[in-house]
């Protein structure tokens, strides 16, 4: 009997301990009511409670949550239905208002997700809608922003996933695609030959220039050859004339050294004349201008002959 009376009175101090000493963990918060009104709000930590009187009515998480809004079957402004997944990132910042201000925040943010891209892409075209995931995203979230901020729920990011349009649609946009990509190819194709075309044609000028500036190169470097040849050439005539001129100098001096002068010489001319005379069958004829020569040449011949023998 006692052993039973000491293990009711455990029991209740385990339940009253349980009922009065709540441990919060971090980043979350419990909303206590007090007789069924909002008392406060239990932060992380060791928390006490007033069993019975104080009651736990829900724990929110404070941290980003995350909530996938089911694919969505939308019209666009030019009558084509279009399937939309997105997500949506939202954070409780206001403990009461999420428990008090609407049943279900997260459902309340997937409706009102629904409702505003059924809106945004009804006034939007099938490119515009595939191109602006960012406008739709942008424009959902500050539509959940005006409408949760009176949950308590601030919205992060709401993100795009995916649009798919229809399958026809998508195949005649596959060909298109493929038709701009081979349009694509065969334009860089003749953009590349056309700049082959140019390249080769650079390179033959480059290379007729760099010809041409050899061949001219060629020529004149020939002409200078041949310049400085003449010039050596000249050069050397020259030094031949001068030597020449140097050794008639020299003879004449040798000779006006020796006491012959222009009589003497021309004496020598007359004998060598007399010699060749002297054969039976040479004739020498004179012109008389060249007989007063002969008649002086005598008196000359006079005067050698005198010269040899005082010698």
């Amino acid at each position: 009997m006692e052993w039973a009376i000491i293990s009711i009175i455990l029991v209740v101090v385990v339940v009253f301990v349980a009922l009065t000493i709540k441990i919060v963990p971090q980043q979350r918060v419990g909303v206590v009511e007090r007789l069924g009104k909002f008392n406060r709000l239990l932060t992380p930590g060791l928390n006490i409670l007033i069993p019975v009187i104080d009651q736990v009515r829900t724990y929110h998480d404070l941290r980003i949550q995350q909530a996938n809004v089911p694919p969505q079957t939308v019209i666009t402004k030019d009558n084509v239905q279009v399937q939309i997944d997105t997500i949506i990132f939202y954070q409780v910042v206001g403990p009461e208002e999420a428990t008090y201000g609407i049943s279900d925040y997260v459902y309340g943010v997937r409706n009102i997700s629904t409702a505003t891209m059924r809106q945004i892409i009804g006034k939007l075209e099938l490119d515009e809608t595939l191109s602006g995931r960012e406008k739709i995203s942008t424009d959902i979230r500050l539509a959940l922003d005006e409408a949760t901020e009176k949950w308590g729920v601030r919205i992060e990011r709401v993100e795009v996933i995916d649009i798919k349009p229809p399958l026809d649609i998508q195949e005649a946009m596959d060909k298109q695609m493929k038709a701009e990509r081979s349009k694509r190819a065969i334009v860089l194709e003749a953009e590349a030959a056309k700049q082959d075309m140019i390249l080769r044609a650079e390179g033959d000028k480059q290379s007729k220039i760099l010809k041409a500036e050899g061949d001219k190169e060629a020529r004149i470097r020939q002409a200078e050859g041949s310049r400085q040849a003449q010039e050596l050439e000249a050069h050397g005539e020259a030094k031949a004339i001068q030597a020449v001129a140097e050794a008639e100098k020299s003879r004449i001096e040798l000779i006006r050294s020796a006491g012959l002068d222009e009589q003497v010489l021309a004496y020598r001319s007359f004998e060598a004349l007399a010699e060749i005379a002297k054969g039976p069958a040479n004739k020498v004829f004179l012109p008389t201008s060249a007989v007063e020569t002969l008649g002086s040449l005598g008196a000359i011949a006079e005067v050698f002959k005198a010269s040899k023998d005082s010698k």
